[in-house]
């Protein structure tokens, strides 16, 4: 669990709320469900029409991430690596073979799967880097949905006022139905421009930095896989792969 993203949030929600009742404002002056309806539906329409249908659903898969993101221990990573070094060295690399069971990622699998296989190594590193490629690209246009509803947002929050401006000028005679038109306009302004700047850009930039973690994790196997075929000493392995640790 992401604690820093979670306090974000929570930050977030308390700095709008706590300036409002500052100001001496009501915090239900700023609960509008007209204002949500047209800022949350128009920016979901907008996206859903610029995506496809498997981008979309993925982008909404990968908002689990801003708070469960994937696991990524570039450590421990290299210390399988050196234990697959070590039994190559000493048994062959038909003796990975017994640890393919205990593995639980597919990309992990498929590479040690290729090496054990007896694959040239430029040929395991061809192969696997083709699948990084296709998982970089697919998962940053599924990111691209977030980036593209904090573009969204705000302009559908500014057509969410204007209708409400509108409603006050059909209603100008009833000045009882001018204050709930006039809300609506400044509450979807503010549920537009808010939504897009504390949330939609922000997991947008946060899943593209999980992904290039999840590159960079990958990136480290393929190096390690390629060297243990090449035959290099298992500290030289070791030592390459630390240069991927910052």
């Amino acid at each position: 669990m992401d604690l820093v993203s979670i306090f974000g949030i929570l930050l977030a929600f308390t700095a709008i709320i706590g300036g409002q009742i500052l100001e001496g404002g009501h915090v239900g002056s700023l609960l509008q469900l007209t204002a949500f309806i047209i800022v949350l539906g128009g920016t979901t329409g907008a996206i859903m029409l610029q995506s496809s249908p498997k981008i979309f659903f993925e982008g909404m898969r990968l908002a689990k991430w801003i708070i469960w993101p994937p696991k990524a221990d570039p450590q421990l990573l290299i210390e399988q690596v050196m234990v697959w070094s070590n039994l190559a060295r000493k048994g062959g690399l038909l003796a990975l073979e017994s640890q393919l069971d205990h593995l639980d990622d597919a990309f992990t699998r498929k590479g040690l799967q290729m090496l054990v296989d007896g694959g040239e190594p430029e040929k395991i590193r061809a192969a696997l880097e083709v699948e990084i490629s296709t998982y970089e690209k697919h998962h940053l246009d599924a990111s691209k949905v977030w980036q593209a509803a904090g573009g969204y947002a705000p302009t559908i929050g500014i057509l969410g006022a204007v209708l409400g401006l509108i409603h006050v000028m059909e209603n100008l005679s009833d000045p009882a139905k001018l204050g709930g038109g006039i809300a609506v306009a400044f509450v979807a302004t503010v549920y537009g421009v808010g939504s897009a700047n504390l949330f939609f850009l922000p997991m947008s930039g946060k899943l593209k930095y999980l992904i290039e973690q999840e590159v960079v994790m990958r990136e480290m196997l393929i190096e390690g896989l390629v060297s243990i075929a090449n035959g290099e000493n298992p500290r030289v392995i070791e030592s390459k792969l630390q240069g991927y640790i910052i």
